[in-house]
């Protein structure tokens, strides 16, 4: 084996769309089904059984368990952790489902069996111990709610134009 290239592990019966980029070092496990137009960044661990929808974004360093169900047009920040036990370890094991439209912050840690609601924001560093209901930004440990999606798209637009608010 060369190293001189970069080493992906790809498992057995994954299925990937269309236009899909998987970058260094990353690992997806058995039986994982990868939507089209998806990213995934170096670093990260997609375990077995893990589902992904289109247009989605997963930057470097995230750990995605099994039993993960990840919608369409999804972003994950950097360095983002879902679990899928939570009283480990344990014999039973449940995912996290995010909905579509939802925007993940780096370094957020999601609690195994909580769902993360349609067009929800997760702010970086967050620990998600609840469910989160749509259209609902949330930040801190434990997450709470601050705010909705409408007011956030409305800070971001600031933001990216250089207005103060």
């Amino acid at each position: 084996m060369s190293l001189d290239k970069p080493i992906n592990y790809i498992g057995k019966n994954v299925k990937i769309g269309k236009n899909v980029k998987i970058w260094h070092f990353t690992y997806i496990g058995d039986n994982t089904v990868i939507g089209d137009n998806v990213m995934i960044g170096s670093l990260c661990h997609i375990d077995y059984n893990v589902r992904i929808g289109d247009n989605v974004r997963i930057e470097g360093s995230c750990y995605i368990p099994p039993l993960t169900v990840i919608g369409n047009n999804v972003f994950i920040g950097p360095a983002t952790v879902f679990t899928n036990d939570p009283y480990p370890p344990s014999k039973h094991l449940t995912g996290v489902i995010v909905e579509d439209d939802v925007v993940i912050g780096a370094r957020s840690v999601i609690k195994a069996g909580v769902r993360l609601g349609r067009a929800c924001v997760i702010g970086m560093g967050s620990v998600v111990t609840k469910n989160v209901p749509p259209n609902t930004v949330v930040l801190g440990n434990p997450a709470k709610p601050v705010y909705n999606r409408e007011e956030y798209e409305r800070k971001k637009s600031c933001w990216e134009n250089r207005i103060t608010i």
